[in-house]
């Protein structure tokens, strides 16, 4: 098992007057050749936005957007012919495939939008642009929203999210071979054989080699809780 802990208040920032986004990997201006991936993961964004910021419409092709929205209300229109108002608790996957053009913009209600969105390299390129959207997926414990065992679906094999708002307590940790556990709000203590790790709200933990190896979060406040999983793709 292998563990490295990034802490959030050590993440690049990309900030203007209406919109910040804190980045856990190499991204744009911040680049970083030691830390360019993970897995088939690219980029894990925290992006806080005021009322009716956000990103006007612009380009992907073959990457999978996997947005999960923390508070506020976002809204999300492509050349699809969508528009989605993703509230609290739901989470997004936009399949760009050959190419989509799409927006992303906060509600206009005083409340802030904060939304977390990863990139991931989709196991097929020049697919068909795809669209699929779950609302109401918060639980007090760690469940799948989407890829492996969730009703949304991911064009990358062995990628799950999992989401939880967990209460005080212990809770389990999905065993597999690599995780990327990153604390929206709250804080926790990871319990794993090799020791424990306090985290903080905006930290992150990358694990591999962790097949067989059980885990558990202690909690003391409720705390949100984003983790990825992901298991080898078949050899094709």
């Amino acid at each position: 098992m292998h563990m490295s802990v990034y802490r959030g208040s050590e993440r690049n920032t990309t900030s203007s007057a209406e919109r910040v986004t804190l980045h856990s990997f190499s991204f744009g201006d911040h680049y970083d050749p030691d830390n360019l991936a993970f897995g088939p993961m690219r980029a894990h964004d925290d992006h806080r936005l005021s009322w009716g910021a956000g990103f006007d419409e612009h380009a992907h092709s073959d990457v999978e957007l996997v947005t999960w929205v923390v508070h506020g209300q976002l809204v999300h229109t492509d050349s699809l012919g969508h528009r989605s108002q993703l509230p609290a608790g739901t989470v997004q996957v936009q399949s760009a495939g050959s190419g989509i053009r799409h927006s992303e913009l906060a509600d206009t209600s005083p409340e802030p939008t904060r939304f977390v969105q990863t990139w991931l390299v989709p196991d097929e390129f020049d697919g068909p642009p795809a669209h699929f959207v779950a609302s109401g997926m918060r639980q007090d414990r760690l469940v799948p929203v989407a890829g492996e065992g969730a009703q949304v679906p991911i064009g990358t094999s062995g990628a799950t999210l999992w989401a939880g708002t967990l209460t005080p307590g212990n809770h389990d940790v999905p065993v597999c071979g690599m995780h990327h556990l990153f604390v929206a709000s709250g804080a926790a203590v990871l319990r794993t054989p090799e020791g424990d790790v306090e985290l903080e709200a905006g930290d992150a933990v990358r694990i591999t080699d962790a097949d067989d190896v059980e885990m558990a979060l202690d909690v003391t406040q409720t705390t949100e809780i984003l983790l990825w999983t992901f298991r080898p793709r078949p050899r094709g």
